[in-house]
């Protein structure tokens, strides 16, 4: 995967993640998301009814739970590209709806346990689990949420399909290990920040877009290409997540801005910055991680500072170049709707709101 250090040449899918550019009207953003998800309307609906399905239990905690987190709803991006992958791939079964259920459980485990780590109140507008019912419980429903993940994963029998769901998981908590462990670092590195959304975001991403070609007849080298698309897309798509902590909405993040800086996560915008500019104003940033507030800095010169060195805009370039890369590795199959609709994942990501 390249890692760019240098700049190169906003319905859940809407958003516009910086100011440069033109601006993407509220109707625009809604044809992209069109776009995207209509060629497999049906199947997200039929996975969003196994994902609701599989969160229930006769353990009335995690019926609750599971019933709160169906209704607080998601993107659903990741099972979207599984979907269009699968169609890409000429696949239309029950199999690629289970494993797009399955990819989106895994995804909300891990946002379950990334808000205890976090000590996160909010996520899409509304209470954490763990902030109704305690770290605890939570940790121990995403451990549950995990393993109803694996279990449903292997009603198919397809080992390679599990191996790569496994695989993608162990490199997320891995990405996880690894941002813990820099929490608060003031000296965290480009490469790092690369190393750690590589690991947390891309694999599953990549997954998600790859398992439809271990689906028999298997496709190992569309696997491979599907495989890099998703990669591209996934860092695309945490490059505009830490882009949207500086230039989105509150009413539209769903949590404060900010918010990222505030529990001492360091991202490429700051990460850019902190090299070109003073030694007060570094201060500023190191004052936030070091207090995990803005108890001495407003939030306000924080946005100011990145404001006026323009990482915002260098940050959002080289998301665009990720989403080019996806976007070119889909040259290699036919036209057709379902490639069209992937080309248009991309654009989606990069002019999300949140």
């Amino acid at each position: 995967m390249s890692k760019r250090t240098d700049p190169v040449p906003n319905h859940p899918l809407e958003g516009s993640p910086a100011s440069s550019g033109p601006t993407v009207t509220a109707g625009a953003r809604s044809a992209l998301a069109s776009r995207f998800i209509d060629l497999v309307a049906d199947k997200l609906i039929a996975t969003e009814a196994v994902f609701r399905h599989h969160l229930s239990s006769d353990v009335p905690f995690i019926e609750k739970a599971g019933r709160y987190l169906a209704e607080g709803g998601g993107k659903r991006v990741r099972p979207a590209l599984l979907l269009l992958a699968a169609r890409l791939l000429g696949h239309d079964g029950e199999e690629e709806v289970t494993y797009a259920a399955v990819v989106e459980l895994i995804h909300t485990a891990t946002l379950i346990h990334d808000d205890v780590i976090d000590h996160a109140a909010l996520r899409r507008g509304q209470s954490t689990i763990n902030d109704l019912w305690g770290n605890n419980l939570t940790v121990l429903l995403g451990d549950w949420i995990y393993t109803k993940a694996m279990q449903m994963a292997l009603s198919h029998g397809q080992v390679e399909i599990i191996q790569r769901l496994c695989g993608a998981t162990l490199k997320m908590t891995e990405g996880e290990l690894l941002a813990f462990q820099r929490l608060g670092a003031p000296d965290l590195s480009v490469e790092e920040y690369f190393e750690i959304i590589d690991r947390k975001t891309a694999h599953l991403f990549a997954a998600a877009a790859s398992i439809p070609s271990l689906i028999p007849p298997q496709r190992p080298e569309a696997g491979q290409v599907l495989t890099r698309y998703g990669r591209s897309l996934g860092i695309c798509f945490q490059l505009v997540d830490d882009l949207l902590d500086f230039t989105a909405r509150e009413s539209d993040l769903g949590k404060p801005v900010l918010s990222d800086l505030k529990e001492g996560k360091l991202t490429l915008p700051l990460i850019l910055l902190l090299p070109r500019v003073q030694a007060s104003q570094r201060r500023l940033i190191e004052w936030v991680l070091e207090d995990r507030s803005f108890s001495r800095v407003s939030p306000q010169e924080i946005l100011d500072l990145v404001a006026a060195e323009g990482t915002i805009e260098e940050v959002t370039a080289m998301a665009e170049e990720y989403a080019a890369e996806a976007k070119r590795e889909l040259e290699v199959f036919p036209p057709s709707g379902a490639r069209e609709a992937l080309e248009f994942a991309p654009d989606f990501v990069l002019h999300r709101r949140s």
